[in-house]
């Protein structure tokens, strides 16, 4: 090979050495690029989680503060049951079921079953979104 071959040859290498060194360069940015917003990600799913979670708890708190449980004594008449008294003063919003507000029913007023009798008195539970003082 003569002079000018290998200069060429040696060009191109410097080239070659150049070209592979901006590819690297251009694919150290591009990873920084995307590391950059897999964080800003990561961030914005955080703050929205943070945020949501705190409005279902504000929202919570607002719909306990509006209403106010009470306890009332009542008569039982000659046809009342427990499944008619809960019917009257149940508020769904508190109770999941009839059969858990007649729980606390019988659990408030010492009942080992369901039975209840005329002439007696009950306490029952119930909800007004009127605030009283006692």
């Amino acid at each position: 090979m003569g002079y000018h071959s290998m200069r060429h040859m040696r060009t191109e290498d410097v080239r070659s050495e150049r070209r592979i060194l901006k590819n690297r360069i251009r694919r150290q940015r591009e990873m920084k690029k995307n590391f950059l917003i897999l964080i800003m990600t990561v961030c914005l799913i955080v703050t929205g989680s943070l945020s949501l979670s705190g409005f279902r708890a504000n929202a919570k708190d607002d719909a306990a503060e509006t209403s106010y449980k009470y306890y009332k004594s009542v008569f039982v008449g000659n046809n009342d049951t427990l499944w008619s008294l809960a019917k009257e003063y149940m508020d769904e919003t508190h109770y999941d079921s009839i059969a858990d507000y007649i729980g606390e029913v019988r659990s408030i007023n010492g009942l080992p079953d369901d039975t209840i009798r005329y002439g007696t008195y009950l306490i029952v539970p119930y909800y007004d979104s009127e605030y009283r003082e006692m």
